[in-house]
């Protein structure tokens, strides 16, 4: 967005919004034609406000905004999609709160990137129409890395740059990649990845997701491919993510239910 023009009609997912003063919100978006855009939404928690419905997180919304002094100002707002079961279930909404987390920590302000937008559209659909999240959550994980320059080198070992074999591996989430055996035994901040989980992950990795919109993926595969890629995007980002947590906590309590049953 150029500093000069003072209106824009963006199109955007709501990341993120709090409270502001007494009836504002800052609210956090990514939009195709701009990124990240933090934005002032004044009124909007005025019960007659008419754009509070589309400015919800995970809403894909077209946004009209104004430059201001500290903030670019909401005046408009209307809905694309509103993806509405991701709001009837808690499971979906803790998916979906992963994919913005992701998004705020991988992103820049005003940085514009129309792939890493239809991947968040894309990905925030897969788990608004489908049960199962899996495939859609480990695809938007390794192709946002893709797109900011972290990718994991899952091909060659990343210490002495052979090419990996068909056996158990091991990861370094501080050196971005497998490690065969012999180098992993020389290091002590690794984790050991089976080949089972390396292959499902090179899949992933290079394939596009209609290749594996029906993959079925095992579950202990499933269980260690999460894990390894939690700790890989935290370490990228530096910082613990908050909603891997909340979203193993939902996992796990609707296993317990379905076992009650």
């Amino acid at each position: 967005m150029k500093p000069s023009e003072r209106l824009q009609t963006v199109e955007a997912v709501i990341i993120s919004h709090k409270e502001f003063g007494e009836a504002d919100r800052l609210v956090n978006l990514f939009s195709l034609e701009s990124g990240k855009i933090r934005s002032l939404a004044k009124g909007v928690r005025k019960i007659h406000s008419r754009k509070a419905a589309y400015l919800e997180p995970f809403m894909h919304s077209k946004v009209v905004l104004a430059r201001g002094k500290t903030f670019w100002i909401i005046t408009q707002a209307d809905a694309i999609f509103n993806n509405p079961a991701i709001r009837d279930s808690l499971s979906k909404t803790a998916q979906a709160a992963y994919v913005m987390e992701l998004t705020d920590r991988f992103t820049i302000e005003e940085e514009p990137d129309r792939e890493i937008f239809r991947l968040i559209t894309d990905t925030l659909k897969r788990i608004n129409d489908h049960p199962d999240a899996f495939n859609a959550l480990r695809f938007f994980e390794l192709r946002i890395l893709d797109q900011t320059g972290f990718r994991p080198d899952l091909t060659n070992c990343v210490d002495c740059g052979k090419e990996i074999t068909a056996q158990d591996q091991y990861f370094s989430r501080e050196q971005g990649g497998v490690l065969c055996p012999a180098c992993g035994g020389l290091h002590t901040r690794v984790r050991k990845v089976s080949m089972n989980t390396l292959r499902y992950m090179r899949h992933f990795q290079r394939s596009a997701y209609a290749e594996l919109a029906r993959a079925s993926v095992p579950f202990e595969v499933q269980e260690e491919m999460t894990a390894l890629m939690n700790s890989y995007l935290s370490n990228v980002v530096e910082r613990k993510l908050n909603a891997p947590d909340f979203l193993k906590q939902i996992n796990r309590e609707t296993r317990d239910q379905r076992q009650v049953k």
